[in-house]
């Protein structure tokens, strides 16, 4: 049974200490983000993290920063085995990498090397990759560069959402940190350095990266859309208004249209062509609007074969 100090903030890590709780190990404290104002209304809310904390009992510490040696003094004094590290959104300075006898120890949402970085989960799936899974690694000075624990793949389906992956490698990640910490402790785990020659990267998305290029392929597109639903979402410009696409096909037939042109509609919505293929768009959501069926779009806003997406006149 090994004394683990947690640090994490979203519901991805809620996930890995819901199942450390469950688990033999034992949870000595929780270090969460400050509560943030979120929403509309601006107000103040718990992280998830820390409403699983308080909810089982758990000494909860939000720390602006853990470089001003208070953080390290409070982990000193409780002194846990190991730290366990998910989505916490801090970096941790080398006097806390190098505190526990087991070290700081990661649950990333890639296989490592693939997909260092803040959002491996989207990049994968923009990127069109058929697997990802979780990595968990020993934590260094480096971003995501620490040796490697343990690895669990998972399929990436042709039509999974970073939504829908999100959940299911929270869920793994959990399951597999338990066992990690388990086989740690019993001496059954070698660590496996990284090969940084095969190292792929998956930076913070910006606002450049939520507006559709329908110069891009039909592929692209497609998984561009996927992997940035249902946050943070992308969108394109029509009669100069935005108008955000929520859900979106495939389709191999190609026009010879401009890209971004719309030039056929169906039961099922509006196809556009694309610098390669063409797009069937289904849900939307106009600006100011709430998500509609892309052919109710069509027939409320009558819109017309030839009319362009993403054209901007101003």
């Amino acid at each position: 049974m090994m004394k683990v100090v947690f640090m994490g903030t979203p519901d991805f890590a809620a996930e890995t200490l819901k199942a450390i709780i469950s688990s033999e190990h034992t949870c000595l404290a929780v270090f969460t983000q400050p509560d943030k104002p979120k929403g509309r209304g601006k107000k103040v809310q718990m992280s998830q993290v820390k409403e699983l904390a308080l909810d089982h009992d758990l000494p909860v510490y939000q720390p602006q920063n853990l470089h001003d040696g208070e953080a390290l003094a409070i982990l000193e004094e409780i002194g846990a085995e190991a730290i366990i590290v998910a989505a916490y959104g801090k970096i941790l300075p080398e006097s806390i990498l190098s505190l526990p006898k087991y070290g700081c120890i990661n649950v990333h949402a890639s296989v490592l090397p693939k997909y260092r970085g803040a959002a491996p989960i989207h990049w994968a799936i923009i990127n069109g990759e058929k697997e990802t899974g979780i990595t968990i690694m020993q934590m260094d000075a480096g971003m995501d560069t620490g040796d490697i624990l343990q690895i669990q793949k998972t399929e990436i389906s042709h039509a999974i959402t970073t939504g829908d992956l999100y959940q299911r490698l929270a869920k793994m990640g959990g399951e597999l940190l338990s066992d990690t910490l388990t086989k740690l402790e019993k001496g059954e785990i070698t660590p496996l350095k990284q090969i940084d020659d095969d190292a792929t990267y998956a930076p913070l998305l910006t606002k450049e990266h939520e507006k559709i290029n329908w110069e891009n392929s039909a592929a692209d597109i497609y998984n561009t859309i996927r992997g940035m639903n249902p946050w943070p979402g992308v969108f394109t410009v029509f009669r100069d208004q935005r108008l955000k696409i929520i859900s979106a096909k495939m389709l191999t037939r190609h026009f010879d249209r401009p890209p971004g042109e719309v030039v056929d509609f169906t039961e099922e919505g509006i196809i556009v062509a694309t610098g390669e293929g063409s797009i069937l768009l289904s849900i939307i959501q106009p600006a100011g609007k709430n998500q509609m069926p892309a052919k109710d779009f069509k027939n409320g806003y009558q819109v017309k074969k030839g009319e362009l997406l993403g054209k901007e006149n101003g």
